[in-house]
């Protein structure tokens, strides 16, 4: 590997023209093809092989056009001041508000009448109406949104209170502050790592053509494909954090090799060969846990564990090519006149100094000199002392609670959340969460006694607030019957009215021979946390299996990938309770702007576990491929450890600096789940990186001695060797630069010599 990469480094700095031209020319057909070939990103979430899905997938079918794609509003109305919405004023004000909403936009079928409707609360104060669309959401313009809103303004300035919820208002504006803020601070460690212009730029231009690919790509595809609009949320978010980072790895190890004598072209081939290869292992361990969310069968984590892989991929082959060929650009000027003071007083001598590697008997005053002494020093205490607290951080994660996120979960100060609230306080907690129970059956008489007997039957349950007739279809064979429970939709009560209607459906379907099934947001709720309990352990037995097979690959090691896997389980656990005590409990949560707390996303702790292994196997093969490398070159166990974290303590920890900087941006977002996301990555890196892969692992390393780097005899025959380490670079005579053309004059005098 280390030599195939080496060849590809020569190669692309010497046609350095050429492959910034490939990579134009890919940037330019991933372009054109997203602007010809896009559509619109969904955000429908659906569960195949769940009741709920097919109760959904039965409704769409035989009741077609109450399933209808067009986009929805619910508009609801108070009188003010305790007065009745049926007086004379009241009722001509909500008549005119409603008149101006079906004014709003031309793609409005039908404005509901409350009253025609019964849709007035029993204390006469409070009704909606029901606004349907003969467009899907995604096709509404800025026109239509801004329609609806001056109608519901309008509402108000009659005096009425008026508000709204549904896909057919104002989405979100989408902002771009978490990227620009990302980047902000990412150019600013890295110019104060390498204190050149020119070594900081280089990882941000690379990050941002792989980014620009990736995302070009996802927008080509989310028409055909059926994207959800968060794919490509987390595809950038992960694309910036690895395109940086990968970039920083290859560059550092660039200086590293100038600082040893080598010249330019030799210096790119090597710090190819050498970082390159780590790269393309650690992005492969993403890769791995990322693609391996389609084993959960669930559309929405299938797209963005794809998209958010294609965006990984991307980001290490740009990093292997695209660096190589920029080093050969900027020459000199990415080495600098070296790190600030800030790195020289804390982290000196480290790999990619301008200075070059700490020469033996230097001062070593450094706080990651200090470090590693200690830890080598007290490997036990530090070990467990390490894995206490993230055991502690780790506890809240035992209390977490899942849910799909409604109208109660949006900000108190969203039109949203108020109608929410309007009609929770008017109609019932349990109003805003109805259950819908189908009842089917090829016969109708069949179909027709059985949903005679359900409703019967769900009046008698408790928790139970209303219970509206059965509606069939034309034919006959299906009803769908509504029951509105009196507790709110997240509550235990309500989930346990669920299952006790399933209980009921299942005694039903055994004497009257009607099929009854329940769907509903609860309903849903409950699927999607039982199809993730049943997914997660052969989740977590593919991924862990697969990254530890190639990291036994890369590290010759049965051991050492082991105490991989435990430390990404103390990572992702730690970050979880994290989580769970800002978003759930409340705890600092004025800190990050969180305005509401509550049940996390459903999907969000099995997409954590998957980002988080992928990172975490990142600093792994970074840190301890250095480690390995002084071990396979003669040294001891011990001063292996000690001289892999010199050489790489630096860049893992800015490498982290700039993925928790990235991530944190995205806190900024107004969607919760990509806020808590944001959040659980940057703590799960911070943890990861700092506790784990700088404390845990040496500390473990320094115990096991040279057991950590052995291999049994028949496991060793049997692997290829793939010379992470760059082995054969090491016994290898460089290779000499091209000889220039007559009469062609040098671009740049790569050499360093006078």
């Amino acid at each position: 590997m280390a030599t195939f990469l080496h060849r590809i480094g020569r190669t692309a700095f010497r046609r350095r023209w050429l492959v910034v031209l490939l990579w134009a020319l890919v940037l330019g057909a991933v372009g054109v093809a997203a602007a010809n070939g896009s559509g619109p990103q969904t955000t429908n979430v659906t569960l195949p092989g769940t009741e709920a899905q097919r109760a959904n997938d039965l409704l769409e079918k035989q009741f077609p056009a109450a399933n209808a794609d067009g986009a929805n509003a619910r508009v609801v109305l108070r009188a003010p001041g305790g007065e009745k919405i049926d007086s004379a004023d009241n009722r001509a004000a909500l008549k005119a508000t409603l008149a101006d909403v079906q004014k709003s936009s031309a793609h409005i079928a039908k404005v509901s009448d409350p009253f025609a409707a019964k849709a007035v609360s029993a204390n006469g104060s409070t009704a909606y109406s029901q606004v349907t669309y003969s467009v899907p959401d995604t096709e509404l313009t800025d026109r239509d949104h801004s329609g609806l809103d001056k109608a519901l303004e309008d509402g108000r300035d009659r005096g009425l209170v008026v508000e709204a919820s549904g896909n057919a208002l104002q989405p979100p504006e989408e902002s771009h502050t978490a990227e620009v803020i990302g980047f902000a601070l990412a150019a600013v460690i890295l110019l104060i790592t390498f204190g050149s212009l020119v070594a900081a730029g280089l990882p941000l231009v690379t990050a941002l053509v792989g980014v620009a690919v990736s995302m070009a790509a996802i927008t080509a595809l989310s028409g055909p494909f059926e994207l959800n609009s968060n794919a490509s949320v987390l595809a950038t978010m992960l694309g910036i954090a690895v395109g940086i980072d990968y970039a920083l790895f290859i560059v550092s190890r660039y200086r590293s090799e100038r600082a040893a004598g080598y010249d330019a072209e030799e210096a790119a081939a090597r710090a190819n060969g050498t970082a390159g290869s780590a790269v393309v292992f650690a992005g492969l361990t993403v890769v791995i846990a990322l693609a391996g969310l389609a084993v959960v069968n669930l559309s929405i984590l299938t797209a963005m564990g794809l998209a958010a892989a294609g965006a990984v991929a991307v980001a290490v082959l740009v990093a292997v090519t695209l660096m190589p060929a920029l080093l050969g650009f900027a020459g000199e000027r990415v080495v600098g006149r070296g790190r600030g003071r800030f790195v020289r007083r804390f982290l000196p001598g480290r790999a990619g100094s301008a200075t070059g590697p700490a020469r033996a008997g230097s001062p070593k005053t450094g706080l990651a000199h200090r470090w590693i002494a200690y830890v080598l020093r007290k490997p036990a205490k530090v070990l467990v002392l390490a894995v206490l607290a993230l055991g502690v951080i780790a506890l809240p994660a035992t209390r977490l609670e899942l849910g799909l996120p409604d109208d109660g979960s949006k900000s108190a100060s969203s039109t949203q959340r108020k109608a929410y609230d309007m009609l929770s306080q008017s109609f019932g907690p349990g109003f805003n969460g109805p259950l819908t129970v189908t009842v089917d059956n090829e016969d109708p008489a069949v179909a027709r006694t059985g949903a005679a007997e359900m409703g019967k039957s769900l009046k008698g349950l408790r928790d139970v607030a209303a219970v509206n007739p059965a509606l069939f279809n034309k034919a006959g064979d299906t009803a769908v019957i509504t029951v509105v429970p009196k507790s709110a939709p997240g509550s235990d009560a309500t989930k346990e009215l669920v299952g006790d209607i399933r209980s009921l459906a299942d005694r039903m379907g055994a004497d009257s021979g009607a099929r009854a099934l329940v769907t509903g947001t609860t309903a849903l709720n409950i699927d999607v946390s039982d199809k993730f309990s049943k997914a997660i352990v052969p989740y977590l037995a593919l991924v862990v299996g697969l990254a530890v097979l190639v990291l036994i690959l890369v590290f010759r090691s049965v051991l050492v990938p082991l105490k991989a896997a435990l430390g990404f389980l103390l990572s992702v656990l730690a970050s979880l309770g994290a989580i769970v005590a800002v978003f759930q409990w409340g705890w600092l949560k004025d800190l990050i702007g969180l305005e509401q707390t509550g049940p996390l996303m459903s999907l969000m702790p099995i997409l954590m576990v998957g980002i988080v292994f992928g990172l975490a196997m990142d600093y792994q093969v970074f840190l301890v491929t250095r480690m390995r490398e002084a071990y396979v070159h003669g040294a001891d166990a011990r001063t292996a450890v000690a001289d892999g974290f010199r050489h790489s303590a630096t860049v893992v920890t800015v490498a982290a600096l700039i993925m928790i900087t990235v991530f944190a941006g995205f806190v900024g977002s107004d969607d919760a789940m990509i806020k808590a996301l944001g959040f659980g990555l940057a703590v799960a890196v911070a943890f990861d990186a700092f506790v784990v892969r700088m404390t845990i692992v040496p500390a473990a390393l320094a115990l096991l001695g040279n057991r950590a780097w052995s291999l049994p005899g028949w496991l060793d025959r049997i692997l290829p060797h793939v010379d992470i380490e760059g082995e054969k670079l090491a016994r290898a005579e460089p290779v000499p630069p091209l000889p220039e053309r007559p009469g062609r004059r040098p671009a740049h005098d790569y050499s360093g010599r006078s």
